[in-house]
C-alpha cells in the first residue's frame, strides 16, 4: 500500500467516524408504527392503504372480500387505524379526516373531517382503539379527539418528537429529554411511563397494553403488560431491529439486515409467523389485536396473517390492493438515508419517497405571515438547559462537517501534491487515470463507474489519448463533436426531435452533416440543477464504459461533446425504438409491429438481449454489471436486432459480489439486492427475467389490473406459469401458438421464472439463459439439426470479445 493510499484511508476513517458520531448524537429516528401508509381495523377486519403510481395518493380499502372507495379522493401523507375506524392526514398536514368502517354507503367510506386549520400543520397521526391524537409540526404540542367519553390532550407544557396510541392511552417521546410520557383514560399509560423511567428513547410504538421502541443506543426495549411474554425481547445487538408492530399480547419487529420478521409473546402469533412468512422480506408492518399485516419489499403489496386474520390460522394471504407507497411523497430532498428506487414513479411525479429515517412531514418550518408559537413550558423533570433550535443545530453541524472536511481536503491535497512530485512517473499527465477504489462502496475495491474521475488536459484530451491500455484503445475511435454541430443536427434540440430519456438527460434524434442519423443524449444544464455531481458522474460513467464496448447486441457510442456546462453523448440511431414502446406504447401498438405479431420475433429479441448481457458478464474485462436491465433499455435497429443500452448505472467488478447502495427501476430491481445492498451479476438476471415475462405476457413490469390498482408482473405471472397455466397469461394480441410455438414459449416462460427467483443463487447464469433461448428458437422452427444443452454449446463469432 502506498503512503498516499494509507494517508487517504486514515483521513477517510477519521471523517467517517466524525460524521457517524454527529449523526448518532443529533438525528432522531421517527416512529416506525402508528402513522403509516397502510392500516388495519380489528372489529371489521378492514385493510386500507395509500395507493402508489397515481396522481393523487388516495386511500383504498378492502373489507369482506370487496374493495371500498375512500372519500375524498385526494392525496394523504399517512393513515392510522383503531378498533372500528381509521384516520388520515392530508398531504399538506392541514386537514385530518376519519372514517367509520362499520358504515359502507355504495361501496364507499364517508369522511368526517376532524380537524382543519389554514396555518397549523399536523403530523404523526396516532389512532388507538377509540381515540385520535396528532402532533403540531412547529410547536410539538399534541391534540386529541374522540374517546368513549372525552380523551384528554396533554398539557401545553409538554412538546413531543413523536406519539403513538394504544388501548385507552397515548404515549410520546418528549422533545427536551427523549423520555417517555403517557396519558389517557386508564392506568395502562401510567404503568408504561413508570417502567420506562428516565430512559432516553428514539422510537416508540404502542400495542393494546404495552409499548416497545429503540433507545438512543439502538437497543430494543419493551415495557407494560407482560402476561404472554410480549416484553421478552429476543437477544439482539444495537440497531438490529427497525419496524415494529404490537398487538394485544404479542410483539413483532423487522430485522434491519434482511427485512425478515421476528415475533415474541403469544405462541399462536409466533407459530403463525413461522408458518406463514418466515422467508418474506418486509418494508413495514402494522398490527391488529390478533393479526398482523406487512408491506412486502418485493412489490409493495400487503400480506396479512395470524390467528385473527379471517379465521385462517397459520395462513397468510395477499390483500388485493395493488402497490402501496412505502412512505409519504415529499417534494423536499431526502436526508442521508436516500430515496426509494423509482420513487418519483411511485408518487407519479408528485415528489419522492425517503428511505428508512424519513424526514418529518410536513417540514418543521414557519408558515408565511404566521406568528411563531411561544416556547412551550419546560417539562418539570427536564434539565434546565434550553435545547438548541433545530435549524440552528443543523447549521452548526453542517458548518462543523464542512470545516472538518475542508481541513482534511487541504492536508490531503498537500500530501498528494508532494507525493505526485516524488512519483510523477506513475501519475503522468499523458494518460487518463481512472479511480481504482470506490471508497463509497463500504471499502470494497470495486471501481464504480458512478465515481470514475477521468483526468483531461482539455475537453478533447480523452478522444486523443493513445496508449496500450484497453481503455484508450476504444477512446481512440470516439469522435469529438462541437455543440454547434449537434445543435444543428437536432434543430436546436427541438421538442419534435426528442425521442426519450436516459440516465443523465434527454435523448434527441439528429442527422449529422454527412447524412448519418444518430441519437444524441444531452445532459441537463449543469448550472441549473441541484444534483450536478450525480449528472456529471452518470456522463463520465457512460462515456468511460460505452467508449470501450463493441458488440452486435450493445448500443454503439459514436462520440461525445463537452463544452462549458454541456455534456452530450452521440450514439448509433436505432430506427425501431425501444422494446418497451412496441409492447406498451399505444402509438406503437396500433402499428403493424413485427414484435406484436410474431412469437418468433419476441424469442429472437430475448435471445439478442441475453447475448448482449452475456458479453458484459463474461467477456468484458473486468466484467460489467448493468444494474438497470429493462425493456426501455433494449433498443431495436433497422433489422430488428436488439441492443442493450444505457450504462449510466453500470459497475465494473472482478469480484463475485460487492456491497453497494441499491439502484435501479422499480418493477425490475432485484429484491435481494434491494434488501441486502449486495450486488452480483444475478441482479441483472432478475431484470432480464422481468423482460422475458413482458415478452410472454405483453404486460408492463408494473401494470394496472381490472380494479385500476397497480400490480407487479412477477406476482401476476409466476403463480400461473408455475401451475402450468401459461395460456392464461400469454399476450392475446399475438395469434394463439401452435404445438411447436407453445413448446418454445413454455421454455421461455420456464427460464423467466427461474430468473426472477428471490434468491440470486437460485437464478441461472446468463450463459444458461442464452443456451435455453437458443433451444427455444430451434423448437419454434421445428428443426432438430442442432442440439443445445444448458452447459455445452459453441459461441457465435459476434460474441468474441472486442477488448481484453
Amino acid at each position: 500500500m502506498t503512503p498516499l493510499t494509507r494517508l487517504s484511508r486514515l483521513f477517510t476513517s477519521i471523517f467517517i467516524t466524525f460524521i457517524a458520531t454527529i449523526f448518532l448524537l443529533t438525528t432522531p429516528v421517527n416512529p416506525l408504527g402508528s402513522a403509516s401508509t397502510f392500516i388495519v381495523t380489528d372489529n371489521t377486519t378492514t385493510v386500507c392503504g395509500i395507493i402508489a403510481g397515481e396522481p393523487a395518493q388516495r386511500i383504498l380499502c378492502f373489507q369482506d372480500g370487496e374493495h371500498v372507495t375512500v372519500l375524498p379522493n385526494v392525496s394523504f401523507q399517512a393513515i392510522s387505524g383503531g378498533r372500528n375506524f381509521f384516520c388520515g392526514l392530508r398531504s399538506d398536514g392541514l386537514s385530518l379526516h376519519c372514517w367509520d368502517t362499520n358504515v359502507v354507503v355504495n361501496s364507499t367510506f364517508q369522511p368526517r373531517r376532524l380537524y382543519y386549520n389554514r396555518t397549523v400543520r399536523l403530523t404523526d397521526v396516532a389512532v388507538g382503539d377509540d381515540q385520535v391524537c396528532a402532533r403540531e409540526v412547529n410547536s410539538g404540542l399534541v391534540r386529541c379527539w374522540r374517546g368513549r367519553s372525552s380523551f384528554p390532550s396533554p398539557d401545553v407544557e409538554f412538546n413531543f418528537k413523536t406519539i403513538t396510541s394504544g388501548s385507552g392511552f397515548t404515549c410520546g417521546i418528549l422533545s427536551n429529554n427523549s423520555e417517555v410520557y403517557c396519558w389517557g383514560e386508564n392506568r395502562i399509560g401510567d404503568n408504561i411511563q413508570r417502567q420506562f423511567g428516565n430512559l432516553s428513547m428514539s422510537t416508540l410504538v404502542a400495542g393494546e397494553s404495552h409499548a416497545c421502541g429503540l433507545d438512543e443506543n439502538g437497543h430494543l426495549v419493551c415495557k407494560g403488560n407482560n402476561n404472554s411474554g410480549q416484553l421478552n425481547v429476543p437477544f439482539s445487538s444495537a440497531y438490529e431491529f427497525s419496524g415494529l408492530a404490537l398487538g394485544a399480547n404479542f410483539s413483532c419487529a423487522i430485522r434491519e439486515r434482511n427485512g425478515l420478521i421476528t415475533c415474541w409473546g403469544d405462541s399462536k402469533m409466533v407459530d403463525s409467523e413461522i408458518a406463514a412468512i418466515s422467508d418474506v422480506s418486509f418494508e413495514s408492518i402494522v398490527a391488529g389485536v390478533s393479526f398482523i399485516c406487512g408491506l412486502t419489499t418485493r412489490n409493495f403489496s400487503i400480506i396479512c396473517w395470524g390467528p385473527g386474520w379471517l379465521n385462517a390460522y397459520n395462513l397468510q394471504s395477499v390483500v388485493p390492493l395493488g402497490m402501496i407507497i412505502p412512505g409519504p411523497c415529499v417534494e423536499s430532498s431526502c436526508n442521508t438515508c436516500g430515496v426509494y428506487p423509482n420513487s418519483e414513479s411511485l408518487c407519479d411525479g408528485s415528489g419522492y419517497i425517503c428511505r428508512s429515517c424519513q424526514i418529518e412531514l410536513p417540514l418543521s418550518v414557519p408558515l408565511p405571515s404566521v406568528a411563531q408559537a411561544p416556547s412551550p413550558v419546560q417539562h418539570p423533570y427536564s434539565s434546565p438547559t434550553k435545547p438548541p433550535n433545530k435549524l440552528s443545530l443543523i447549521f452548526i453541524i453542517v458548518g462543523s462537517v464542512g470545516a472538518f472536511a475542508g481541513i482534511c481536503a487541504v492536508v490531503y491535497c498537500l500530501c498528494a501534491g508532494v507525493y505526485r512530485l516524488l512519483h510523477n512517473r506513475i501519475y503522468s499527465s499523458d494518460h487518463p487515470s481512472i479511480a481504482a477504489v470506490n471508497m463509497a462502496n463500504n471499502g470494497s475495491n470495486l471501481p464504480s463507474l458512478r465515481t470514475f474521475s477521468i483526468t483531461r488536459q482539455g475537453s478533447k484530451t480523452l478522444g486523443r489519448q493513445r496508449s496500450g491500455s484497453s481503455y484508450s484503445s476504444r477512446t481512440d475511435k470516439t469522435e469529438i463533436f462541437s455543440l454547434s454541430e449537434l445543435a444543428a443536427a437536432t434543430n436546436s434540440f427541438s421538442s419534435e426531435n426528442k425521442i426519450g430519456s436516459g440516465s443523465f438527460g434527454s435523448v434527441y434524434k439528429g442527422k449529422l452533416q454527412n447524412g448519418r442519423e444518430v441519437a444524441i443524449k444531452r445532459g441537463e444544464n449543469y448550472a441549473k440543477i441541484i444534483k450536478s455531481k450525480e449528472k456529471e458522474s452518470a456522463f463520465e460513467s457512460e462515456l468511460a464504459l460505452s467508449s470501450r464496448l463493441h458488440h452486435k447486441h450493445l448500443l454503439g457510442l459514436i462520440g461525445y461533446c463537452e463544452e462549458k456546462d454541456e455534456r452530450l453523448l452521440v450514439y448509433e440511431y436505432m430506427s425501431n425504438g425501444a422494446l418497451h414502446d412496441h409492447l406498451h406504447n399505444q402509438s406503437y401498438t396500433g402499428m403493424n409491429s413485427n414484435i406484436l405479431n410474431s412469437w418468433k420475433m419476441r424469442i429472437k429479441i430475448a435471445l439478442d438481449a441475453a447475448r448482449g448481457l452475456e458479453y458484459l458478464h463474461n467477456y468484458a474485462v473486468p466484467p460489467i454489471i448493468h444494474r438497470d436491465i429493462k425493456s426501455s433499455n433494449i433498443l431495436l435497429d433497422a433489422n430488428w436486432t436488439a441492443r442493450v443500452s444505457d450504462f449510466g448505472l453500470s459497475l465494473l467488478t472482478d469480484q463475485g459480489s460487492v456491497s453497494t447502495k441499491a439502484v435501479g427501476t422499480f418493477g425490475y430491481i432485484d429484491p435481494e439486492y434491494y434488501v441486502l445492498n449486495v450486488l452480483t451479476s444475478k441482479t441483472d438476471i432478475y431484470g432480464l427475467g422481468v423482460v422475458l415475462l413482458e415478452l410472454v405476457t405483453g404486460k408492463k413490469a408494473v401494470f394496472k389490473n381490472e380494479y385500476g390498482t397497480a400490480k407487479d408482473l412477477v406476482a401476476y405471472a409466476e403463480p400461473e406459469i408455475t401451475a402450468g397455466h401459461l395460456n392464461r397469461v400469454l399476450d392475446k394480441r399475438v395469434a394463439a401458438p401452435d404445438i411447436n410455438e407453445r413448446e418454445a414459449l413454455e421454455v421461455v416462460a420456464a427460464i423467466a421464472i427461474q430468473c426472477v427467483n428471490l434468491e440470486g443463487k437460485e437464478r441461472p447464469s446468463v450463459t444458461d439463459i442464452v443456451a435455453t433461448l437458443e433451444r427455444a428458437l430451434v423448437l419454434y422452427e421445428d428443426t432438430n439439426a442442432v442440439s443445445f444443452s444448458t452447459t455445452t454449446f459453441s459461441f457465435p463469432s459476434d460474441r468474441i470479445p472486442y477488448f481484453m
